[in-house]
C-alpha cells in the first residue's frame, strides 16, 4: 500500500468547520510537503480548481500547477499527482508544461485527468463546459495529444475537438513513456476511457465490500483492451487515536451540522447535480467530500492497519487521506499507522 494524501490548496477540507488551522498559502503547503516526505508518505494530490470548492467560492485557492511546479524545486522524493481539466488547458501547451514540471521534479509528476463538474467555475472564468458524455469525448482526444507529444519527435493530429501540425515538445517527460496518469469516473463513459486511456483508477471512499467489484471490473475492462496492469486508489478521511472513544468523539466533531449552512453548501449541491454516482450521497456527508468517511479509516491505529490490510487485499494499492488539522494529524498517522506498516512488510 502506498500512502498519498491531499494538498490543503483550500485550507482545510471540511465543509462546516471554518478554521481548521491550516493556510490556504504557500508557505503552509510547503512545510507540509517537505515534512510529509521526511515521515513516510509517498504521494500528494494536488487538486485543481479555481474556485474554493470547501470554504466557500469567496475564499483563497492555490493554483495547482504553479504550486506543482515550485514543490518540485523543493522536494527529492515525493510523487506530485496534480489534477488537471481538459478543458480548461490547450493540450499541447500542456503537454509542454507539464514535460517541464516533470524534468524539474526528476520525474515525479503524475496527473490526475478529472472531467470537470463545476459548471459556475467555467462560466466565472469564460470556458465552455461540457455535458457528461461530451466531457469524457474530449479528454479522450486530449490524452490521445498528450501520448502523441510526449512520445514522438514531431506529431500532427486531426480530431473533432484539437488540431495539431507537425508540433514538437522537447524536452520529453523524465518518466517515461509518460508521466502516470490517474482519473476516476463511475459513469460508463468515464470507466470506458480511463481502462483504454489511463494507468490508474481512483475512487471515492466505500467500504471495502462495495470497492472489490469495482476493482475487478476495472481489471477485466483494462484486460479486454490489451493493457498493461492498472493501479487502484481510493480517497478516505482518516482519523486515528489511541481509542476508539476518542476517535468516535472527534468524527462527532467534525461532522456535527452548524445552525446556519456554511458558504461551501450551494457548491455541494451544485457538484450534486452535476455527477452520475452509481448511489445517491447522503446529505450528510456533505461535511467530509469525496465520500471519505464510507471506508471507516477512524479508531486506534491497530483497527486502521486492519482495515487498511482488508483493502490491499481487494486490490487497492493508494490510499488518498484527508485529514484536519494536517500537518499534526499527519504526522500522527505517519507514527502510528504508515511507519509501522512499512516496518511489517519490510520484515
Amino acid at each position: 500500500m502506498r500512502f498519498g494524501y491531499w494538498m490543503p490548496v483550500f485550507g482545510g477540507w471540511l465543509r462546516n468547520i471554518e478554521d481548521e488551522g491550516m493556510a490556504a498559502s504557500w508557505d503552509y503547503v510547503r512545510r507540509l510537503t517537505q515534512r510529509s516526505e521526511e515521515t513516510g508518505w509517498d504521494l500528494s494530490l494536488i487538486a485543481e480548481l479555481n474556485l474554493n470548492d470547501i470554504k466557500g467560492i469567496e475564499e483563497p485557492a492555490l493554483d495547482a500547477w504553479s504550486t506543482a511546479a515550485a514543490l518540485a524545486a523543493v522536494t527529492s522524493e515525493i510523487e506530485l499527482m496534480v489534477a488537471v481539466r481538459p478543458n480548461f488547458h490547450q493540450p499541447a501547451l500542456f503537454a509542454k508544461q507539464a514535460a517541464n514540471i516533470d524534468n524539474i521534479s526528476g520525474g515525479r509528476l503524475a496527473l490526475n485527468v478529472v472531467s470537470s463538474w463545476w459548471a459556475d467555475e467555467a462560466t466565472q472564468y469564460g470556458l465552455q463546459f461540457d455535458q457528461h458524455d461530451d466531457r469524457y469525448a474530449r479528454t479522450r482526444e486530449w490524452l490521445e495529444v498528450l501520448d502523441g507529444l510526449w512520445t514522438q519527435k514531431r506529431f500532427s493530429y486531426e480530431g473533432e475537438r484539437y488540431r495539431l501540425k507537425d508540433a514538437i515538445c522537447e524536452p520529453k517527460p523524465v518518466k517515461q513513456p509518460r508521466p502516470t496518469i490517474y482519473a476516476g469516473g463511475e459513469s460508463e463513459s468515464a470507466k470506458t476511457m480511463i481502462a483504454t486511456q489511463c494507468d490508474a483508477y481512483v475512487m471515492h471512499g466505500d467500504p471495502v465490500e462495495a470497492i472489490r467489484p469495482k476493482v475487478r471490473d476495472m481489471e477485466e475492462r483494462r484486460a479486454r483492451a490489451g493493457g498493461t496492469d492498472m493501479q487502484f486508489g481510493m480517497a478516505a478521511y482518516a482519523i486515528v487515536r489511541d481509542s476508539e472513544a476518542e476517535a468516535k468523539r472527534e468524527l462527532e466533531r467534525i461532522t456535527a451540522l452548524p445552525p446556519q449552512p456554511p458558504k461551501g453548501f450551494d457548491n455541494f449541491e451544485q457538484w450534486l447535480s452535476g455527477t452520475e454516482l452509481e448511489r445517491e450521497l447522503k446529505l450528510q456527508e456533505y461535511s467530509v467530500s469525496n465520500r471519505g468517511l464510507r471506508p471507516n479509516l477512524v479508531g486506534t491505529p491497530e483497527q486502521i492497519q486492519e482495515r487498511i490490510a482488508a483493502y490491499e487485499e481487494a486490490g487497492l494499492d493508494l490510499l488518498l487521506l484527508q485529514m484536519s488539522p494536517q500537518a499534526e494529524e499527519m504526522d500522527r498517522f505517519a507514527a502510528q499507522v504508515i511507519q509501522p506498516m512499512k516496518a511489517a512488510a519490510a520484515a
